[in-house]
C-alpha cells in the first residue's frame, strides 16, 4: 500500500503506535475487539482504556478470542478483530487463524512482540510469530518502525476483507507501540499490489449459459462463498434457481443461502448429506458449482466423482479453480458485500 501524496492529510496527527492501532480500528469500521491482555500489548490496552469507540471483549483464552471474532464476522459481515500478546498469546491464536483461513472469514489479529532491539535474541516470550502464522493467514506483517505502522494497519484490513476473505496478522513490537509518529487515515494510501478480480469473464459466462440451457439433468452445487458474499448473493441465487427450476444442493458452509423449504432443495451434500443430493450430483450432466471448492468431504474419490458431468465453477478465488476438479467453464469472480 503506497502513499497517494506526500503532503500531510487534514486528518493526519501525531500519536503513539498503540493509539494508531485503535484509530485504525475506528477508521476501518471496527466497534469491538476480542482479546486477552499480556505484557507485550499493554500499551494498546492502555489506549483502549482511554477511548469509548471500540469495545473490548475479554476472553479466557486467546483461542476463544479468535473464534469469537470469527463468530462476530460471520454474523455481521464485518471484519473480526482479535488482540493477543507475544509468545504463547500469539501461538494460541493459530487455531482460529487456520479455521478462518479454511472458512474464508475476514479476521485481523494484532499480536504484541518484544522490542525490535531484542528480536532474534530469545527474549522473554519471544516467538517467530510471522513465521509461525505464515501458513495460516492470507498475509502477515512484522512492523519494523512507527513510520510504516499506519500503512500496514490499513493494508491489513483491506487484505482481510477484499477478494476471498481471510485472516491476516500484524505483529507489533512493544517499542513501536510506545513510539510517536504521524498517523494517516485509510484514504491516504493506495494498495497497488493486491487487486482481486470481482467481475467474471463475459465469454465464459455466455458459454456456461448455453451449456445450462441444453442440460437434461442439471444441479446447482453451492457453498460458503455464497454466504460470505452477503445477502444479495443469496437473493440472486434464489432468483436463479427460480428462473431455471434446477435442483440445488449445498455444502455445510453454504446452508441457508437457499431455503430448506424450497421446492428445488435436495438437502445437504457430501459425506454427511442426503442420498438424493449425492445421487443427483453423481448422475448429473451439468454441475454448476458456486462458491465451493470441491473438497474431499464432497467428492470422495476424485476419479469417481460425477464422472459424466460437465462442470461450471464460479469462485472469487482463482487458486480454488482447477485445484481439485477441472471444470468445463470457470469464472473467478463473486461480489463481496
Amino acid at each position: 500500500m503506497n502513499k497517494k501524496k506526500e503532503t500531510p492529510s487534514k486528518k493526519s496527527r501525531q500519536m503513539t503506535g498503540a493509539e494508531m492501532v485503535i484509530q485504525a480500528m475506528v477508521d476501518n469500521g471496527v466497534d469491538r475487539v476480542f482479546g486477552y491482555p499480556g505484557g507485550a500489548v499493554l500499551p494498546i490496552y492502555d489506549a483502549l482504556f482511554q477511548q469509548d469507540d471500540v469495545q473490548h471483549i475479554l476472553v479466557r483464552h486467546e483461542q476463544g478470542a479468535g473464534h469469537a471474532a470469527e463468530g462476530y464476522a460471520r454474523s455481521t459481515g464485518r471484519t473480526g478483530v482479535m488482540l493477543v500478546t507475544s509468545g504463547p498469546g500469539a501461538t494460541n491464536a493459530v487455531t482460529p487463524l487456520q479455521d478462518a483461513l479454511m472458512d474464508s472469514i475476514p479476521l485481523v489479529c494484532f499480536s504484541g512482540q518484544v522490542p525490535t532491539s531484542l528480536i532474534g535474541s530469545d527474549a522473554f516470550q519471544e516467538a517467530d510469530t510471522v513465521g509461525i502464522t505464515r501458513p495460516c493467514t492470507k498475509h502477515n506483517w512484522l512492523v519494523g518502525s512507527i513510520e510504516e505502522l499506519p500503512r500496514i494497519l490499513h493494508e491489513a484490513f483491506y487484505v482481510a476483507s477484499h477478494g476471498r476473505p481471510g485472516p491476516v496478522l500484524v505483529d507489533v513490537p512493544k517499542d513501536v507501540q510506545f513510539a510517536t509518529g504521524t498517523y494517516y487515515p485509510p484514504e491516504h494510501f493506495e494498495l497497488k499490489s493486491y487487486k482481486p478480480h470481482t467481475h467474471g469473464d463475459a465469454d465464459a459466462i455466455a458459454a456456461a449459459v448455453e451449456l445450462m440451457s441444453h442440460a437434461r439433468k442439471p444441479v446447482f452445487y453451492t457453498g460458503g462463498g455464497v454466504i460470505n458474499s452477503g445477502p444479495e448473493a443469496s437473493r440472486l441465487l434464489r432468483e436463479l434457481v427460480e428462473l431455471t427450476d434446477f435442483p440445488i444442493t449445498s455444502t455445510l458452509m453454504g446452508l441457508g443461502a437457499y431455503p430448506a423449504s424450497g421446492k428445488n432443495w435436495l438437502g445437504m451434500l457430501g459425506m454427511h448429506g442426503t442420498y438424493e443430493a449425492n445421487m443427483a450430483m453423481h448422475d448429473c450432466d451439468v454441475m454448476i458449482c458456486i462458491g465451493a471448492r470441491f473438497d474431499d468431504r464432497i467428492t470422495g474419490r476424485l476419479d469417481a466423482f460425477s464422472p459424466h458431468s460437465k462442470k461450471i465453477h464460479i469462485d472469487i478465488d482463482p487458486s480454488s479453480i482447477n485445484k481439485n476438479v477441472r471444470p468445463t467453464f470457470r469464472s473467478s469472480a463473486m461480489s463481496r458485500r
